[in-house]
């Protein structure tokens, strides 16, 4: 009995450490992503996973409106949005 504990002590001790280093700050970093895009308002200026800057115009359910240069204005989903950025930061 003892030693069938001390055998299985290693692969519980493996898995603990696997869930300090990988799980928990992957976890908290979804729930940051996920109240980022929550907190989005009109006027913030926003990068989307694909690299594209700009303004956001409308906000919806799911998408946003977001104006890239004067007069363009390009619909997003909420999702691609990775970063707020500071005010100012894009120019048009």
């Amino acid at each position: 009995m003892l030693s069938s504990l001390g055998s299985m002590l290693p692969l519980v001790l493996m898995f603990v450490v696997l869930y300090f280093v990988m799980i928990r700050p992957q976890m908290k970093r979804q729930k940051e992503a996920r109240a980022m895009i929550e907190a989005l308002a009109k006027g913030d200026e926003v990068a989307t996973a694909g690299g594209v800057l700009g303004k956001i115009t409308s906000i919806g359910d799911q998408y946003l409106g977001l104006e890239i240069a004067n007069g363009v204005e390009i619909k997003i989903q909420r999702s691609a949005v990775v970063q707020v950025l500071p005010k100012g930061a894009v120019k048009q």
